[in-house]
């Protein structure tokens, strides 16, 4: 018995330790993940949106494309174009990202990404069949009065800057949907290459035509004329690929280690880093409704995450 109860509490200081390490590494990737909009919102007053997109993407095709060759894709296939649109609506979801993360304070551009759980949650009912329990409704309830909060329409009327970030969120909810089917055919590096390619080569087409085409103001969030980095700027882009990449590669593996609705809930502090930095580059600190409707944003896809790890 004395034998069983120590083998017991070790197992249990071994899974301490371990949940320990995924929500450190869940932390790390979150802070870097708020560096990367930090990088992007200063880069992005001199190169436009889909420029910085383009540099997000490259460094990790370069780095996934490295590991595909060193270690070949083991996978069935037969969802090619299941795939073709994870990598699409994953690439304007991030467009739409960084367009903000240029016009809008930091804090507020990650609020409306985060915003992706809410749509998960929606969009796994209504196309993976899963069910809604009582929480998940009271969190998708929260989460659109917290957007609201966060956009605070003008006499009920969204405008470009708000649409764009529910465009974020759900692009990003519609991809992650995507990957829960895609996963069952496909090596998770693929999926991965499939949005980080349409992701580096979109933005070559859009911003190879832009001098040929006349852009209304509604879509000039989607084009632009290439714009070649100096100096320091290099220094920005580069920021903005490799904590793009390190955060991918901590929360990944932060996933390994620990549930994913323990990890799920401490992503929610890229919000509290992204406003941190955000102040600290120039932004205007939030008023209260601003304030109340992140809280509000940050609580729903907590409650989304754990009652989906009871």
């Amino acid at each position: 018995m004395i034998k069983f109860d120590k083998i017991k509490r070790l197992s249990l200081k071994k899974y301490m330790l371990t949940m320990d390490r995924g929500i450190l590494l869940m932390l790390l990737a979150s802070l870097s993940f708020a560096c990367m909009g930090g990088f992007a919102k200063v880069i992005s007053e001199i190169l436009p949106p889909v420029e910085v997109t383009f540099f997000r993407n490259i460094f990790g095709v370069l780095l996934v494309g490295f590991s595909i060759y060193k270690i070949p894709l083991k996978q069935t296939g037969g969802k090619f174009l299941l795939l073709i649109f994870r990598g699409t609506i994953g690439f304007i979801s991030l467009l739409a990202y960084f367009y903000l993360i240029a016009n809008i304070p930091l804090g507020d551009a990650i609020t409306y990404n985060k915003t992706s759980p809410i749509f998960v949650a929606i969009f796994a009912y209504f196309f993976l069949k899963e069910k809604l329990n009582k929480w998940a409704i009271v969190a998708i309830v929260l989460g659109f009065v917290g957007i609201v909060f966060v956009a605070q329409p003008i006499g009920g009327t969204f405008d470009k800057y708000d649409i764009l970030g529910i465009l974020s969120g759900i692009g990003a909810a519609l991809a992650y949907t995507s990957i829960r089917e895609l996963s069952k055919y496909y090596d998770t590096r693929a999926i991965v290459m499939s949005f980080m390619g349409i992701g580096t080569l979109a933005p070559l087409i859009l911003m190879l035509i832009s001098p040929y085409i006349e852009v209304s103001s509604n879509f000039d969030w989607m084009f632009a004329e290439f714009t070649m980095p100096n100096g320091i700027e290099w220094l920005y882009v580069t920021g903005v690929g490799l904590f793009a990449t390190t955060s991918q590669l901590l929360m990944t593996k932060a996933y390994e280690l620990t549930k994913a609705g323990i990890v799920g809930t401490i992503s929610y502090s890229n919000i509290v880093f992204g406003l941190i930095i955000g102040i600290t580059l120039g932004d205007a600190i939030p008023n209260l409704w601003t304030f109340l409707g992140i809280i509000l944003v940050i609580s729903s896809g907590l409650l989304v995450a754990l009652s989906k790890d009871k």
